[in-house]
């Protein structure tokens, strides 16, 4: 095993420091001075027109809720290991959002947050950021579906055919996971995951599924009144049910935390063009939506990760 002088080590860990830091910001740089489907002369103009402290304070408070409610969610899950304060779980959550920006699926957070525990706990830290970020994804997925039968029933866009196909082979692949759950793939099965997640608490499961709803209600309504700041007046139920299959087919796509505004942004444009919403619009609000509700935090989290502290991991 080579030993890394103390000095080498702090300059390699300000080095990495660095490198995230740098490398949040320019993507979140390139990504907005390069897009050129944003329109800011429209955005500018509609923003004087509808400038509002109210109506702005309202939208940043959404941003805070939600960002708010993953923090909660983390501290929840996080005292499986050793009960953390709300400061220390907002520390842990905002400094792994930042490492994990320009990784795949947000990947890097998992690492994140496992540095702030010992290395002994590194194993549970990222069980428990899958539990953390699995609920939000099986409730993207549950209202998602709900969203795209609605949207479906008004707008026509699949068959019933294709809609019982795709329901039907959904819940082959369910019946196959759990008549093979015994089978092992390095040593781990889906028997022994059921049987770490039953491990967990009843009472912190049911934490984490409350604050999973009330965080994807805040974000989902965030999308809906930014909609309605820019002039588009479309049925509540409508709207609803094109944001939840916008975020149901957004995250089901790999990508990265920098491009997720690009993702749901294009996914966007196909669901609310069927609604006749202006293409820039869309492509502005969800461009509005990853903002605030990421470069926002990822700003934050850049003062955790240069202020990270080695002695956690050594």
């Amino acid at each position: 095993m080579i030993s890394i002088p103390h000095k080498a080590k702090q300059f390699l860990v300000l080095l990495i420091k660095l490198l995230i830091v740098g490398g949040a910001f320019y993507f979140i740089y390139n990504q907005l001075a390069n897009n050129d489907k944003l329109d800011w002369q429209k955005f500018i103009a509609l923003f004087k027109k509808k400038q509002s402290v109210l109506g702005i304070g309202f939208i940043l408070l959404l941003s805070v809720l939600n960002r708010y409610f993953e923090i909660l969610k983390w501290q929840n899950l996080a005292q499986v290991i050793h009960k953390i304060s709300v400061s220390e779980a907002s520390k842990q959550v905002l400094a792994a959002l930042t490492a994990g920006i320009f990784t795949p699926n947000g990947v890097g957070e998992y690492a994140g947050k496992a540095l702030y525990y010992p290395k002994s706990d590194a194993k549970k830290v990222v069980f428990l950021n899958l539990i953390c970020n699995g609920i939000q994804m099986i409730l993207t997925i549950v209202f998602g579906v709900f969203g795209l039968l609605y949207f479906n029933a008004e707008f026509n866009v699949i068959t019933t055919k294709t809609v019982m196909i795709l329901f039907g082979g959904f819940l082959l692949i369910l019946v196959l996971l759990f008549s093979i759950k015994k089978i092992k793939v390095k040593g781990y099965s889906i028997e022994k995951l059921i049987h770490k997640i039953n491990e967990i608490p009843k009472t912190v499961h049911q934490k984490n599924i409350l604050l999973g709803i009330c965080r994807y209600l805040v974000f989902s309504h965030q999308y809906y009144f930014l909609f309605l700041a820019f002039d588009v007046d479309l049925p509540y139920l409508t709207l609803m049910a094109a944001i939840t299959s916008v975020y149901f087919l957004a995250s089901s796509l790999p990508t990265f935390q920098f491009l997720d505004f690009a993702v749901k942004g294009s996914v966007a444009i196909y669901f609310f063009g069927k609604l006749g919403v202006n293409e820039w619009i869309v492509v502005f609000i969800s461009t509005l939506m990853w903002f605030l509700n990421v470069v926002l935090p990822v700003i934050i989290g850049a003062f955790y990760v240069l202020n990270f502290k080695t002695k956690t991991i050594e």
